[in-house]
C-alpha cells in the first residue's frame, strides 16, 4: 500500500495583481506629469506655436531673472512669517485652552472656525476690511488715533497683510496639534516642579516646551507646506501686486505659464521650485529626526 501522502497543490502567492492598478494610477498622476514638465522645460516652447528643443536654456535664464529671484525672496519673507506667527499664537492659544474654565468646549469651536471657511471667500471679505477708505480696519485704528493704512494697496505693507490673513485662518490648526501634544504632556513632572518651588515660567521652559517640542515641529512642517504652495489667498487679493510687490514664485510662474503662455520657461521655473522644496523638506526632516518624543521632559 502506497503511503506517500499526496501533498495539496499551493499557488506561489502573487501580489502584482493588487500592486499594479495603484503603480499605474501614481505613474498616470504623479510621475507622467512630471517627466513632461521636466520635458517641456528643456524647450522654448510658447502656447500655439511649435516647440523647439534648447536644453538648459530656460534654466540659465531663470538665474539670470530678477524677476524671479525677486518672487523668491516674497515667498521665503510670506512662508517666514506665516509660520512664526501662527505658531507663537498658536502655542498661546493652545496654552489658554488647555486650562478648565466655564464654555471653554464652545470657544473652542468658535476658535476652530476660520480654518473651515474656504479661501476665496476668506479673501473676498479682507480685501473688503482692507479698503483704505471703507475698510473696517482703519476705523478700529482711528479709534485708536492712529493714521489709516493702505494694507494691501502699499508695497511695503502688503506682505505682512497677507500674512495676517494666514495667521487668521491658520493658528487654529496650529492650536488643534498643541493641544494634543498638551494633552499627552503627564502631570508627574509638574507635581515634582511645584514641591521644589518651580514658577509658572519654569514649568513651561523647562517641562511644557520640550514635551511639546515634536508638535511644534510637525506645526513648523505643515504651515512650512502650506505657506510655500500659498496662491489662492494672494491671487484673489492682489494678483501680486501693487506692482509686484507680492508677486511669490508661484504667482510669478502662473503669470508666466498662463499670462504670457511661457510654458517652456514656466516648467522651468516649476522643476527649481520644485528642488527648492525637496532640499527644504529634507532640512526639516532632519530636525524632526532629532526630535524626541516625550524624551526631554523625563530627563529634567
Amino acid at each position: 500500500m502506497d503511503t506517500t501522502q499526496v501533498r495539496p497543490f499551493r499557488l506561489t502567492p502573487n501580489y502584482w495583481p493588487f500592486v499594479l492598478p495603484a503603480l499605474l494610477v501614481v505613474s498616470a498622476v504623479i510621475i507622467f506629469p512630471w517627466a513632461f514638465t521636466l520635458w517641456m522645460s528643456a524647450n522654448s516652447w510658447t502656447l500655439g506655436q511649435a516647440s523647439s528643443f534648447v536644453g538648459m536654456e530656460n534654466y540659465l535664464h531663470l538665474f539670470q531673472d530678477e524677476r524671479f529671484w525677486e518672487s523668491l525672496w516674497h515667498t521665503l519673507y510670506y512662508t517666514t512669517l506665516s509660520v512664526v506667527l501662527p505658531l507663537f499664537l498658536g502655542t498661546v492659544a493652545a496654552l489658554i485652552f488647555d486650562a478648565q474654565f466655564p464654555l471653554r468646549g464652545f470657544l473652542r469651536g468658535v476658535f476652530v472656525m476660520p480654518m473651515m471657511a474656504t479661501p476665496v471667500a476668506i479673501a473676498l471679505v479682507w480685501t473688503m476690511m482692507f479698503h483704505p477708505q471703507l475698510g473696517i480696519l482703519n476705523y478700529f485704528l482711528s479709534l485708536a488715533g492712529i493714521e489709516p493704512q493702505a494694507w494691501i494697496y502699499n508695497q511695503a505693507t502688503v506682505i505682512p497683510s497677507l500674512v495676517l490673513v494666514e495667521t487668521w485662518q491658520w493658528t487654529p490648526l496650529v492650536m488643534l496639534i498643541v493641544l494634543g501634544g498638551l494633552a499627552a504632556v503627564p502631570r508627574e513632572p509638574y507635581e515634582s516642579a511645584e514641591i521644589d518651588g518651580a514658577n509658572g515660567w519654569q514649568k513651561f521652559r523647562y517641562l511644557t516646551l520640550p514635551m511639546i517640542g515634536p508638535f511644534l515641529m510637525i506645526a513648523v512642517i505643515i504651515r512650512t507646506i502650506d505657506a510655500l504652495k500659498s496662491f489662492d489667498i494672494i491671487y484673489a487679493m492682489t494678483q501680486g501686486g501693487p506692482g509686484t510687490a507680492s508677486e511669490t514664485i508661484n504667482i510669478y510662474l502662473y503669470n508666466v505659464a498662463f499670462s504670457y503662455y511661457n510654458i517652456g520657461y514656466g516648467s522651468a521655473m516649476a522643476i527649481v521650485f520644485f528642488i527648492l522644496i525637496v532640499v527644504l523638506s529634507f532640512v526639516l526632516l532632519i530636525v524632526r529626526q532629532r526630535t524626541h518624543w516625550a524624551q526631554s521632559g523625563d530627563e529634567q
